[in-house]
């Protein structure tokens, strides 16, 4: 399960940059946000949202990320769970140039919360609680 969960994450990681990337081009072309790409929100949101399930499914079985801080784990994966689609929410539909800027800029935002989880290892190793 420890596995399952480490291959979300980087998938999480990976479609956010993504995201980003996309949001980007949609900016650089001047371009409105597509329903396309917000479909892509909500499997990015969706994505982590399961990620979480699985870690706490994991916590309820008896393990623990080494460091030992499963709130802040909790914490951030909640973040990253609704955070695009707040974005959306926040900005009552708009979606203009600065939309897409906005967008990337926190789907890349999102890349490097995650990458800084997996340096302070809130996502792994998963040791068991003694």
């Amino acid at each position: 399960m420890a596995d399952i969960h480490q291959i979300l994450f980087n998938m999480h990681i990976l479609y956010s940059l993504a995201l980003g990337v996309w949001a980007c081009g949609i900016a650089a072309r001047n371009e409105v946000i597509s329903g396309h790409y917000l479909g892509a929100v909500v499997t990015y949101a969706l994505l982590a949202g399961v990620t979480l399930l699985v870690g706490i499914v994991l916590l309820l079985s008896g393990f623990q990320p080494r460091s030992e801080r499963i709130v802040v784990y909790i914490l951030y994966l909640l973040w990253l769970s609704i955070i695009m689609p707040g974005l959306f929410s926040l900005m009552h539909g708009r979606d203009d140039r600065r939309a897409a800027i906005a967008f990337a800029l926190l789907a890349f935002f999102n890349v490097t919360t995650s990458l800084s989880m997996i340096e302070r290892e809130l996502v792994g190793p998963w040791i068991p609680i003694p």
